[in-house]
């Protein structure tokens, strides 16, 4: 477990993760992720002896490979590893460290560079749903350099666009896994769906709180907590999750108006931290359930980009949600994204002694 393995670290949206080959780590999952815990430095809070950035969002591992699926040109399996338990979950996609297997399949010859943007079909293993992630490549190599500003990334990065399909149901029994628009959750009124995440969309005000307080303000909120969690169990056993007491799914949205010009006004729960904006994934559902009429985040009028605000800024959404009486369908969901190779080279984990 000591030998140094190849890794390149990127930036993807707004997280940050260590991209690998799946060549280059144990085929076992369970030597893998004794092998990424050791990478990582979990658990640890600040993962001090290891890549891992002492939370969620900067704790994130891609492994990519060449993919036997038809339409896809590389699988990508997304893993969350948890900052101080000793965990690997697989149970969730990631959009946001999606952003970067694009360019991160480029970059080790796994789909070559056709023109000046290059279109690399992605596979999603974690729940089966296919991505195409466009990246610039102008003279065939990756660019990272541009114009386009993300919300919650620091100056700006060339455009990547991450268009999703198929991604009703990922992970939950459908996409409103429940088949109503609108549940109640415990006397508070609730749209859960899963257009590439499980979440749960609430608004603020039924929780006491305004919707736009800042992640740590929210997180300093015991009673809140506790509510939000109360729920997400319920919530899960809803959405044929069984009991999602240790897992990171559903995630739970609370919705507010716009306060700087968007669509909507969003806090979201990662289940029990806050995220500092939104996943690309959780976006996507949330600007769905914007689109279908009665959900808890429907809105008079669904225009054809939704702005999400969050604590940092916004993402944008394009979704194409179609209803014909009681059934709903979802078209194309794209958003716009950016990443950056940080580091290339070889992580040297510690030994594990313990087998």
């Amino acid at each position: 477990m000591t030998a140094p393995v190849p890794v390149l670290l990127m930036r993807g949206g707004t997280s940050k993760g260590a991209y690998f080959r799946a060549e280059d780590l144990p085929a076992d999952p369970a030597g893998r992720d004794r092998l990424l815990l050791a990478i990582m430095g979990s658990p640890d809070p600040r993962q001090i002896d290891g890549i891992g950035g002492g939370h969620p969002l900067t704790s994130k591992v891609a492994v990519v490979s060449r993919s036997g699926h038809p339409d896809a040109d590389v699988d990508y399996l997304f893993l969350q590893v948890q900052v101080d338990k000793p965990v690997v979950s697989a149970e969730q996609p990631c959009g946001n460290i999606l952003a970067g297997v694009g360019p991160f399949a480029i970059e080790r010859g796994l789909v070559a560079a056709t023109g000046p943007r290059t279109s690399v079909r992605v596979h999603m293993v974690n729940t089966g749903a296919l991505a195409v992630v466009t990246v610039p490549t102008p003279g065939g190599r990756v660019e990272y350099t541009g114009d386009t500003a993300l919300s919650g990334v620091p100056g700006t990065a060339a455009r990547i666009e991450v268009e999703f399909r198929d991604t009703a149901g990922s992970v939950a029994a459908g996409l409103l896994p429940t088949g109503r628009v609108r549940d109640d959750l415990g006397g508070v009124p609730a749209t859960l769906i899963d257009n590439g995440m499980p979440v749960v969309l609430m608004n603020a005000g039924d929780l006491g709180v305004s919707g736009y307080e800042s992640p740590a303000q929210l997180e300093a909120n015991a009673r809140l907590r506790h509510r939000v969690e109360e729920l997400r169990l319920i919530a899960g056993r809803l959405m044929g999750l069984g009991d999602v007491s240790a897992t990171t799914v559903p995630k739970m949205c609370l919705l507010a108006p716009p306060a700087h010009g968007g669509t909507l006004s969003t806090r979201m729960f990662i289940p029990h931290r806050v995220h500092a904006s939104i996943g690309v994934l959780a976006a996507v559902s949330v600007g769905t359930a914007a689109a279908i009429p009665g959900s808890v985040a429907a809105l008079a009028g669904t225009p054809e980009t939704i702005r999400l605000e969050h604590p940092t800024g916004f993402s944008d959404v394009v979704v194409d949600v179609g209803t014909a009486g009681d059934e709903i369908t979802v078209g194309r969901a794209a958003v716009v994204s950016t990443a950056r190779l940080l580091l290339e080279g070889q992580v040297h984990p510690r030994e594990d002694r313990n087998g």
